[in-house]
């Protein structure tokens, strides 16, 4: 019987720690300040809480130092003492004693350090020498796959942005004290006192302001609605609204439709010109001019569009942290949401499409809070919306593919036009035409509302509407009030246009 020992497989960390880069140089390391370190969280058990926010065991380079470590955070976070017999303890209970030198190397660290006064500066010292570690590793596998002729370049480029991304993440902090959020919370109540509320970035509608505050840092607003709601209008709508009204930068990504098909609507919108006539291309002297003028106003607009077909949420985030980094971006739209891909780790497909569905919902959440803009989905609705019977109205049940959807969402709004379904009068007569609702389903910071704007299909865009205003398509509140109060009801044309019952001819007797 063959009785030799098996060698262990190298973790990555003894991987890591035994390399050397081709001219033999060894990794940044700091020895002395971890030892210092462990030493006085031995010696006091309140250095813990100084340092447990700046370092992890993988920021030690001894392996022998990060078991340590681990089996001093394991006592804390049991509220147990932490010295020289207690970690013993831990260690032999994590069957590691033997491996970091037994209870003679505790006992030398504990010797070695008179004071735990400087404990802060030492562990920032180990802090920065793991990070230097990382982007070594990070700038070693990059090269290695820049090698390689079968990786894709691109991807290699988005995994290698996104490994350096995480290591800045991972060291920012996020406890923040009482006092320090009650000044910034003080001053955004200021804002909103002076601003009216509207803290966040326009809609340009005004009946969705007036409820959501504005588009709000760190949301995740899911646009949703059936084809041909206007998914697509309403969020060129709040885009140009923001970009060109507010100034502030917008990153339109559109899976969906090509950058000229957009312009073609963002120009129809400011220069009131029908989206079809600029399709043909035969337009009239004074819309040429119109068209001009708006060419030049976007010109000068914010918005920036990403045309990227089946874009995965990796390289979305990739793409959208450079928009910010470079543009200021301050609200990211995504149109839209189901024809986005979700991949592992490792590259492969996330489980079924409701799985992959959720980790996009996930992921766009997560751009929301990392990048700390809003970020609108456009998401499409299931079929059950148009088979059901009675009202066709959705329902947060209606979301396709995923409930997901629902539980990361901050504000799920559906869009509704009765007249798509040949709904032209509500249960009072008056006339719908042109109207489209704005159903807000789910609002974490609000109440569910239903939002009545204007919408102009050849213009794809949506509109103010003020039931108060003269307007020939829209009866006023005053005509309906006068006509209930003579008992009348109320009655429409072909066009939509409101007649009162004595203006009507009067019918022949059967």
């Amino acid at each position: 019987m063959n009785n030799q020992a098996k060698t262990k497989p190298k973790t990555a960390t003894e991987k890591l720690q035994s390399e050397k880069d081709a001219l033999g140089r060894v990794q940044p390391q700091a020895l002395f300040p971890e030892e210092a370190v462990l030493g006085a969280l031995m010696l006091d058990r309140e250095c813990f809480d100084i340092v447990s926010d700046i370092l992890k065991p993988e920021s030690f380079y001894k392996e022998a130092h990060s078991l340590i470590y681990q089996a001093i955070s394991r006592l804390a976070f049991k509220y147990e003492p932490v010295d020289l017999l207690t970690v013993t303890e831990e260690l032999s209970k994590m069957g590691e004693l033997e491996k970091i030198g037994g209870g003679y190397y505790l006992v030398e660290l504990s010797n070695r350090v008179a004071s735990a006064a400087n404990v802060e500066y030492h562990a920032r010292i180990i802090a920065q020498k793991y990070i230097q570690r990382q982007l070594i590793s990070t700038g070693s596998l990059c090269i290695q796959d820049a090698y390689d002729d079968t990786v894709d370049v691109f991807e290699l480029l988005e995994r290698t942005e996104e490994n350096l991304f995480k290591i800045h993440a991972g060291q920012i902090t996020s406890e923040i004290t009482m006092p320090t959020l009650g000044s910034r919370y003080m001053v955004e109540l200021e804002k909103r006192s002076k601003h009216k509320g509207l803290i966040g970035i326009p809609s340009g509608i005004e009946s969705l302001d007036s409820k959501t505050g504005g588009w709000q840092k760190k949301d995740l607003i899911i646009l949703a609605g059936r084809p041909s709601m206007g998914k697509t209008a309403a969020a060129l709508t709040v885009a140009l609204n923001a970009a060109l009204d507010y100034g502030k930068p917008v990153g339109f990504f559109s899976l969906e439709m090509g950058d000229i098909q957009l312009y073609n609507r963002l120009v129809s919108n400011l220069a009131d010109v029908d989206g079809e006539s600029l399709q043909s291309g035969k337009l009239l002297d004074a819309e040429w001019q119109r068209v001009q003028t708006a060419v030049e106003r976007l010109n000068g607009t914010p918005l920036y569009i990403d045309e990227t077909p089946s874009i995965s949420i990796m390289a979305l985030r990739a793409k959208a942290r450079r928009m910010v980094q470079k543009h200021g971006v301050s609200l990211i739209i995504v149109d839209y949401l189901q024809l986005m891909t979700a991949t592992g780790e490792n590259g492969q497909k996330v489980g079924n499409r409701e799985q992959e569905v959720s980790a996009i919902s996930r992921g766009l959440k997560g751009i929301a809070k990392s990048l700390d803009v809003p970020v609108i989905a456009l998401a499409q609705l299931s079929r059950a919306v148009e088979t059901r019977g009675g009202s066709k109205r959705p329902q947060l049940s209606d979301l396709r593919e995923s409930g997901g959807i629902e539980a990361d969402a901050d504000i799920i709004g559906f869009l509704y036009r009765p007249e798509y379904y040949q709904i032209l009068e509500d249960e009072q007569g008056r006339s719908l035409k042109g109207l489209a609702e704005i159903i807000i389903a789910k609002n974490r910071n609000g109440a569910l509302e239903t939002i009545l704007t204007k919408f102009e299909p050849k213009y794809t865009r949506f509109l103010n509407y003020d039931p108060n205003a003269t307007d020939e398509k829209f009866p006023t509140v005053d005509t309906f009030q006068n006509l209930v109060a003579k008992n009348r009801p109320v009655l429409t044309d072909v066009n939509g246009y409101v007649r009162d019952k004595e203006e009507e001819e009067e019918e022949p007797p059967f």
